[in-house]
């Protein structure tokens, strides 16, 4: 017998939900998902497995970019010893090239990292890395194109690599303290340009020699880089790999400001940056100073460089990337033009500490500062690759340039007024970027 419809509508009213119910319910699925949200974005901002991931990082930027900075010794002994049939500009060419693919290579490294491409990244470039450093103990004198290979396209490439996902897996661990974190890790390439000079001048000069010192320092950074990998690991899940593209990245990034005189400000400061580190050592020599003191310049200037990557960015919080970047950049391009004026001990020392603690300041907060202008943690290797692979041809032509303006004849004053002027012009652009982005906070304490 079948139910009357009123009966039926009476037994829907009995069985259907109370209002209050379903907004408690409502509610209760509501602060699921809100309390999910905050677990996905809480970042440890500490601990052992995070500091571990730093001193893994800590180590890889000892052995690659460390290796990259310390390219002044190799540069003294190219134009001095081993490449004697070429000009200073064209041996620059070797530094310089290295360098454009460290930075540049972030235009795929950032993207792939953000897509969980993080230990195919770190190990194949640790180990191009490895073989390029033995294939460059093989090479013969005067064969400019072979070490050219080997050293500014294969170790250039291997760093690069490494160099971007290495310092973006640190966002997974710390948010508040991300910028301490990471300029504590980038103080490992300083460290490591402070090591590494000694002991291959003590090689190269000594009774070992150029080939073997080579395959020494080879042998001793792979010990450094099997450690980092074990030490490393990623955090957050990757984002998909259906979300977004480089071009379509590109497109966004470049309609905001602050972000295109970022990358103007930093294109100019890595044009002028670099002549003093590659040419202090060679110059230290040109002033008559002894080489056994010259060869410690640039240990003098990595070593307090390790300092500047971290003391800096302990100010970040209460002072602002920004307002720090430009104080540090300014006194940069001022120290370049004081280079003229150093010709003594004393001098060199004086120039090497205060250009050393400067330069690493650059170094510790440009990570930080870039990332500041990311939207979300998910495009951060993204925004850090695509400025650093436009910025890297102002480290690949910067150099070369001065390198032709000193000539042959060692005219001193031409190239240091160029590297001047470009950091200063930089440092400029950045103050426009700084204006633009507290007029959007609505703060000065950028």
């Amino acid at each position: 017998m079948s139910s009357s419809p009123e009966s039926q509508s009476d037994s829907d009213i009995k069985h259907a939900p109370e209002p209050e119910k379903v907004a408690l319910d409502t509610e209760a699925v509501v602060e699921a998902l809100a309390s999910q949200e905050v677990a996905e974005v809480t970042f440890p901002e500490g601990g052992w497995r995070a500091w571990s991931v730093v001193l893994g990082v800590w180590f890889i930027q000892f052995a690659t970019l460390g290796y990259t900075n310390a390219h002044g010794v190799y540069n003294d002994f190219y134009v001095r010893e081993y490449l004697t049939h070429y000009s200073s500009s064209q041996i620059s060419w070797i530094g310089s090239v290295q360098l454009l693919f460290v930075v540049s290579s972030g235009l795929f490294t950032g993207r792939a990292f953000d897509t969980g491409y993080f230990y195919h990244l770190m190990i194949g470039g640790s180990a191009l890395f490895v073989v390029c450093l033995f294939m460059l103990s093989l090479t013969h004198a005067e064969q400019y194109y072979q070490v050219f290979l080997a050293q500014g396209l294969g170790l250039g490439i291997a760093s690069g690599v490494t160099y971007v996902p290495g310092l973006a897996v640190i966002a997974h661990y710390f948010q508040r303290r991300r910028a301490l974190a990471m300029g504590i890790a980038t103080s490992g390439s300083a460290v490591g340009a402070a090591v590494h000079p000694i002991m291959l001048n003590q090689l190269f000069h000594g009774r070992v020699g150029f080939h073997a010192g080579v395959r020494a320092s080879a042998g001793m950074n792979l010990g450094l880089i099997v450690i980092a990998l074990l030490l490393m690991k990623p955090r957050l899940p990757p984002k998909s790999r259906k979300q977004g593209s480089t071009l379509l990245d590109l497109k966004t990034f470049l309609r905001e400001p602050a972000y295109v005189t970022t990358i103007s400000g930093i294109f100019l400061i890595l044009a002028g940056l670099y002549f003093p580190i590659f040419f202090l050592q060679l110059k230290a020599i040109k002033n008559g100073l002894t080489p056994s003191f010259a060869f410690y310049t640039l240990v003098i200037l990595n070593g307090v460089n390790t300092v500047g990557r971290v003391i800096p960015n302990i100010l970040v919080a209460p002072l602002g990337v920004f307002n720090l970047m430009i104080f540090c950049m300014t006194s940069l391009g001022i120290l370049i033009f004081c280079m003229l004026l150093v010709k003594d001990i004393p001098g060199t020392v004086i120039f090497a500490i205060l250009y050393g603690f400067f330069s690493g300041a650059y170094a510790g907060l440009l990570t930080p500062m870039i990332a500041s202008l990311a939207k979300t943690d998910a495009e951060i290797g993204a925004r850090i690759g695509l400025c650093f692979t436009f910025t890297g041809i102002g480290g690949l032509i910067g150099t070369p340039i001065a390198g032709a303006l000193l000539s042959s004849s060692f005219i001193w004053w031409r190239p240091l007024v160029f590297s001047g002027v470009c950091m200063l012009a930089g440092t400029a652009s950045l103050c426009f970027t700084r204006y633009v982005v507290s007029k959007t906070k609505g703060t000065g304490w950028v």
